[in-house]
């Protein structure tokens, strides 16, 4: 179903971000890698795409894969990070995402990402994005999302409490993720709309940040 939004507001103390699909649109990107993987396995190309978003690579494989060894998972996820660091063709950013990073400037905020250092840094560069001062990326974590390690990593670096935190998500992983770590979720497009976030838009034009004083964020969602 489309992505509607959800008139809301909402106040925390820090934004917790995802990055594919919910501040840069990768997708083109990321059906190139892994429908290729997927023919190399001799799997269905869509019911792979129903799996992969939000998670790191090895955990969709060892989804997907269930008896393949863990070293080969990683050793294969390795090799297609490296592939999508090379690959920014059709890379942007989700449509307001450019004003809505502006509009965290001075505020608590994190990138919370399933990518690692190297891709990250070159997929918010291709879609004009600048990278948070904080940021948890597949280096930092020892468990892919739907695990909350990500999210309570960053509330944690921002020293704010997770109750106080929002989640910014497009992905089924991601919003379990955000949700096991006990925070409100927003989720961002049509996959989002599929798990039932705390508050739904279309992109980010949707979102006014206000900075309320008091170390509080006012989010405005029509």
């Amino acid at each position: 179903m489309p992505a509607a939004a959800t008139p809301a507001v909402l106040t925390a103390r820090a934004l917790l971000l995802d990055m594919d699909g919910t501040l840069v649109n990768s997708d083109a990107v990321v059906e190139r890698i892994w429908r290729r993987w997927a023919d190399r396995h001799g799997l269905d190309g869509d019911e792979v795409m129903k799996v992969v978003h939000g998670r790191q690579g090895h955990a969709s494989m060892a989804l997907l894969l269930p008896n393949r060894p863990v070293e080969q998972n990683h050793a294969d996820n390795a090799r297609m990070l490296a592939e999508e660091t090379a690959d920014m063709d059709g890379v942007v950013p989700v449509p307001g995402a450019p004003e809505f990073i502006a509009s965290l400037r001075g505020l608590p905020h994190a990138l919370v990402t399933s990518a690692d250092v190297a891709l990250s840094t070159a997929r918010m560069a291709a879609a004009g994005l600048p990278l948070p001062d904080v940021r948890v990326t597949a280096e930092s974590v020892g468990a892919s999302k739907p695990d909350p390690e990500g999210f309570l990593k960053g509330a944690a670096e921002l020293g704010v409490d997770p109750a106080d935190c929002i989640v910014f998500e497009d992905s089924g992983a991601g919003i379990q993720a955000g949700r096991a770590a006990g925070m409100r979720v927003v989720g961002i497009g049509p996959r989002a709309g599929l798990h039932e976030p705390d508050v739904l838009v279309e992109d980010l034009r949707r979102v006014r940040v206000e900075d309320a004083g008091g170390g509080t964020i006012r989010l405005v969602v029509n």
